[in-house]
């Protein structure tokens, strides 16, 4: 990598704040600064405060009545807005909910200005990715949807096309809502099945609304799908699609709860197969748009097991400085994990598996529920954008 990398954090972000029991912690937030500054990657990173997101950026995406009714939430918790999705099983509120939510938004905008405006090339923000958030609800843990704000901010500064990639276990469905009919917006989502996993939405059939045919790609992957078939499925529909989109920049979701040890889904991924997958999209981000890489957390709900590691190994890689697999992790960190969390940390950056696949090219197996979906996908998505399904 030739450039500058940054990252947007202050520890306003961890405001984030469900309460104790919800899944979403911002302890993982946390845990993952911790790690990634033992093992010396912030060393390689500008890292940067974050400004909170004003009405009018926010109002880029979301309407004006559903940020009053986060405002209300957040003044007031105990009174639920079922309306507007606050107050919900999955989406608690809590007190100062749209400050914490508009400061996330804020950073991930940042990290896009910073990139477009040629700061740096690649920036990152782990407390953002929150993708299911609709223009007027909140959904799924997520109040206000950062990527997509941070999309419209590209869009409306000059970028004339953005790629989004979401690599999240559940399907990205807000940031698919929001450009479902702007050309200008390619959306792709890896993620479980929508038969067995929340939100239900991400069929191979969801292409893209009229005038916007193809800009939404869908990958909807079986359950139990682990990094051989996961890496098969990428990298025999993304690559692809994304250069015939050619963008101007890569806006990428990291949700690491795709991984065996998280309790909320049912793929069977290691840390090894996230690392390569965020490898690969830095590459792709260089072979076609000069490197222009925003890059955002998301789901991930392992906070000890999977959550620092993953992200770590993604801000190592934003930063041009990979970290090898076998790295073992600080005991400074592993014991602040045992004296904090009566837990025992992983000791090593890896998962001891290797990151390997069968390319698409070795043949389509019909008997296979994953090469079925790619297939699907392939067969419905790439006529739309120019391209040949078969190899």
């Amino acid at each position: 990598m030739s450039g500058e990398a940054m990252l947007v954090f202050d520890d306003g972000l961890t405001a984030y704040d469900f309460g104790h029991g919800h899944p979403m912690s911002p302890v993982r937030v946390d845990l993952t600064l911790r790690l990634a500054r033992a093992l010396n990657v912030l060393d390689q990173l500008k890292v940067v405060p974050a400004p909170v997101a004003d009405d009018a950026l926010l109002g880029t995406v979301h309407t004006a009545d559903y940020i009053a009714a986060v405002k209300r939430a957040g003044d007031d918790p105990d009174v639920p807005d079922l309306a507007h999705g606050l107050g919900t099983d999955d989406t608690y509120c809590f007190r100062g909910m749209h400050e914490a939510s508009a400061h996330i938004v804020g950073a991930t905008v940042e990290a896009a200005r910073a990139v477009w405006q040629g700061d740096v090339v690649h920036a990152a923000n782990i407390a953002g990715g929150l993708h299911h958030a609709m223009p007027a609800a909140a959904s799924g843990f997520c109040v206000y949807n950062d990527p997509a704000v941070a999309i419209q901010w590209l869009l409306d500064h000059g970028a004339e096309r953005v790629a989004y990639v979401d690599v999240d276990v559940h399907h990205g469905d807000g940031v698919q809502a929001v450009f479902y009919h702007d050309p200008r917006v390619l959306t792709v989502s890896l993620h479980e099945s929508p038969t067995t996993l929340f939100p239900g939405t991400g069929t191979a059939g969801e292409t893209g609304g009229p005038g916007a045919e193809g800009t939404a790609v869908n990958i909807p992957l079986p359950p139990g799908t682990g990094d051989a078939g996961w890496l098969r499925a990428f990298h025999a529909i993304v690559p692809d699609v994304v250069r015939a989109f050619r963008p101007d920049v890569l806006v990428t979701q990291h949700g690491c709860d795709s991984h065996v040890e998280d309790p909320l889904a049912h793929l069977t991924k290691t840390v090894d197969g996230q690392r390569a997958a965020y490898a690969a999209l830095h590459d792709l981000a260089h072979e076609v748009c000069g490197g222009k890489w925003v890059a955002t957390g998301g789901g991930g709900y392992a906070i000890i097991e999977v959550v620092p590691r993953a992200w770590t190994h993604l801000l190592a890689i934003v930063a041009g400085h990979p970290i090898p697999p076998a790295t073992a992790v600080p005991e400074s960190w592993r014991e602040e994990v045992q004296i904090r969390f009566a837990r025992i940390a992983p000791a090593r950056m890896t998962d001891g598996r290797e990151a390997t696949y069968a390319d698409w090219s070795t043949g389509y197996n019909p008997d296979t529920w994953l090469d079925r979906s790619i297939k699907a996908t392939r067969d419905v998505s790439f006529p739309l954008l120019g391209l040949d399904p078969t190899y």
